[in-house]
């Protein structure tokens, strides 16, 4: 079995993707992080391509398509631009993925088409001010009445919580939120979805001065007694560790898949300078520093790359029970990223330390992999957790 490309549906998204990428996305991609804006038109391409539904079924306007496809969708988005690429990832793992999975039909034919069109721009809510990687630790309450549920809280880093400078929210969020009748308990935790227009849902703030991924937008989301009808909740009351611990895996997978883009760019950047840069009469290429950058940014690469195809082909996107390997791809994939896109910079010297040559903003980017969808730290602690419990 071919592993990167294991049929000829994955053979054809990758290359789709690739054009897309060189024709679209390459040409806008330092305008839009040098004026730290979100390209929403070229966004909704990609639901022309049928990509924003990528594992949606396709009864409900999706592709209906594998980990392997996301994994190939989000390499080939983020060898160009990782900002544009960590905007589709939250609209299209965080938020269609997780309704596609936890939804009922009636919600489903409601969200779905619309955010597999790019009608509609969607998020996910999960991290607050105090509640980042501890995560039960969330505030925002749900309050629930004969009428439906009142809201109260804030989420806070929240891509594509706004879509403009303007600070329009997105259409669809999809939230966590505590009961208030079960105060005592920390994982009596509601899945709910907002729309765009509803009373007592706005933008807080939209973050500026990011040091990358500055193509994404990254917002607060206020709730102020907002009001969601009972039909907005997804799922059982109450019941919902679940669904934020199976949407962690996939998310996990696909910024693993977004190192791996910006590792394999960075490389190729690197290769191609070296052949042509010359100092001291010889090319650089011929020095064993540089070689030393080369070969092993390219053994790295390809082990992680290994791991995380070989992740995606055994995770099983409706079912829990793959984190011990989507924390792993993404405690190795994540910095290996950082590593490469620096040895880039060190290779160019001066001019991998500006925009021109790419590199400066990979670096910038890559950061966020280390910290985004849970920290290498927290990786360590569940990986140590789960091998010390199971292991024999």
């Amino acid at each position: 079995m071919e592993l990167f490309n294991p049929t000829e549906e994955h053979s054809h998204l990758r290359k789709s993707v690739r054009q897309f990428v060189q024709s679209e996305v390459e040409p806008q991609a330092a305008r839009f992080d040098k004026e730290e804006r979100f390209n929403l038109e070229l966004f909704k391409r990609l639901g022309e391509l049928g990509l924003l539904g990528i594992t949606v079924p396709e009864s409900f306007g999706g592709s209906g398509m594998d980990a392997t496809a996301v994994v190939i969708a989000h390499e080939e988005l983020s060898a160009s631009d990782p900002g544009f690429c960590l905007a589709y990832l939250a609209h299209t793992l965080l938020c269609a993925n997780n309704i596609a999975v936890n939804g009922s039909q009636e919600q489903k034919q409601r969200w779905l088409p619309k955010l597999c069109s790019g009608e509609w721009v969607g998020a996910m809510g999960m991290s607050e001010p105090q509640a980042g990687t501890d995560v039960l630790a969330m505030t925002t309450s749900s309050s629930k009445s004969k009428d439906g549920y009142s809201i109260s809280g804030r989420k806070m880093w929240i891509t594509n919580g706004a879509i403009d400078e303007n600070r329009t929210p997105c259409d669809c969020l999809l939230f966590y939120a505590k009961s208030d009748q079960h105060k005592s308990d920390s994982k009596h935790i509601s899945t709910f979805v907002v729309e765009r227009g509803a009373k007592g849902f706005s933008v807080g703030q939209k973050i500026e001065g990011k040091l990358g991924m500055r193509a994404s937008n990254t917002a607060e989301m206020c709730f102020d007694n907002c009001l969601l009808p009972i039909e907005n909740r997804l799922g059982d009351e109450g019941d919902s560790l679940i669904h934020m611990m199976r949407n962690l895996e996939i998310e996990r997978l696909g910024l693993a898949a977004m190192s791996l883009g910006i590792a394999r760019r960075s490389l190729d950047i690197m290769i191609n300078y070296s052949k042509e840069r010359q100092a001291f009469g010889k090319k650089l290429a011929q020095f064993g520093q540089i070689q030393a950058h080369i070969a092993d940014s390219y053994a790295e690469y390809q082990a992680a790359r290994c791991y995380v195809y070989n992740t995606a082909r055994e995770l099983n996107l409706t079912k829990p029970g793959s984190r011990l390997d989507s924390d792993g791809v993404k405690l190795i994939a994540s910095p290996m990223a950082k590593r490469i896109a620096d040895r880039a910079i060190q290779t160019l010297g001066g001019y991998g330390y500006v925009a021109e040559y790419v590199v400066e903003r990979l670096w910038r980017d890559s950061k966020l992999l280390e910290i985004g969808g849970g920290t290498i730290e927290a990786h360590q602690k569940n990986i140590t957790r789960d091998l010390t419990s199971s292991h024999s």
